[in-house]
């Protein structure tokens, strides 16, 4: 009986150990179980937060992706834009600049139709020799855009129209200067310089003329005339004439000195001509006078 109670309180010691164990295990589990809860409540937090960080990245990642897209398009757009301006401004440049040539072709054609017409009416003219009318109509037809041909044709026959009007006028003046006609012949030889003065003719035209205007009183007009003439004159043959009639014209205005000394260059450069003597008649009764 002793012995059966014994293991019966034994027993009841095993159980309460076993029971006290198994509390103490309960505890341990509850508070692993409460701290296993814990720390998914905090992972679960932690999540959470990842997530919203990586939807508002992913957001943000997004919005700046669409915003770099639309600056590009955008870029690419204005390029485009900016490439077919300047292409259109091209274009737009061209076009002016070939209506322009086209303007300008089409004028130019027009102005050549218009001088091939005046040259055609001042050639004719050339070919029937009417010389003044070329005269008259040169400075108009030498304006018009001429070939080099023309140009060169038609400043060949002025030159031929001058150089007759001027033979013709010369030799009129010799015809009114031969009947007395001082005032005729002097407007002859003028008008004969006056279309080339240089003609072969011309200092033999001036020559004369200055001895015209001395018939005419002018003497005063000569002698400027005469100097030049007698100083270097194209022509050799009419020097000593020159210088004899510059001082035919200082004696005739009384410059005594002037005259003197003309006659005594006639005398020492022109030893051999018809008018030595009478220049040294001349020097020698001036020479005593005055």
């Amino acid at each position: 009986m002793a012995t059966y109670r014994e293991e019966y309180d034994q027993e009841m010691r095993e159980l309460k150990r076993e029971i006290i164990e198994s509390r103490g295990l309960v505890i341990k589990t509850n508070n692993l179980t409460n701290a296993l809860s814990a720390d998914l409540k905090s992972m679960a937090k932690r999540q959470q937060s990842s997530e919203r960080r990586l939807v508002w990245t992913s957001a943000t990642a997004y919005v700046v992706f669409v915003i770099v897209v639309f600056v590009a398009l955008k870029l690419a757009w204005d390029a485009r834009l900016d490439a077919e301006l300047a292409k259109t401004e091209q274009t737009r440049t061209s076009v002016e600049r070939l209506s322009r040539e086209l303007r300008e072709a089409q004028k130019r054609e027009e102005e050549r139709g218009r001088a091939e017409t005046k040259a055609a009416a001042f050639y004719e003219l050339v070919r029937l020799n009417k010389r003044a009318e070329i005269l008259e109509q040169y400075d108009a037809i030498r304006k018009e855009p001429l070939s080099k041909a023309e140009a060169t044709c038609f400043a060949d026959a002025v030159d031929r129209a001058r150089n007759d009007l001027s033979s013709v006028a010369y030799y009129q003046g010799k015809e009114h200067a031969r009947f007395g006609r001082w005032h005729e012949a002097q407007q002859s030889f003028e008008e004969s310089i006056k279309h080339k003065e240089s003609a072969a003719h011309t200092p033999s035209a001036r020559y004369h003329l200055a001895d015209a205007l001395r018939r005419l009183g002018r003497q005063r007009d000569a002698v400027p005339m005469l100097q030049q003439l007698s100083e270097a004159s194209p022509d050799k043959e009419i020097l000593d004439d020159a210088l004899f009639l510059l001082a035919q014209c200082l004696i005739d205005i009384q410059a005594w000195n002037d005259a003197k000394t003309a006659l005594r260059s006639f005398i020492r450069r022109f030893p051999e001509s018809p008018f030595a003597n009478d220049a040294k008649i001349q020097l020698a009764d001036i020479s005593l006078k005055h």
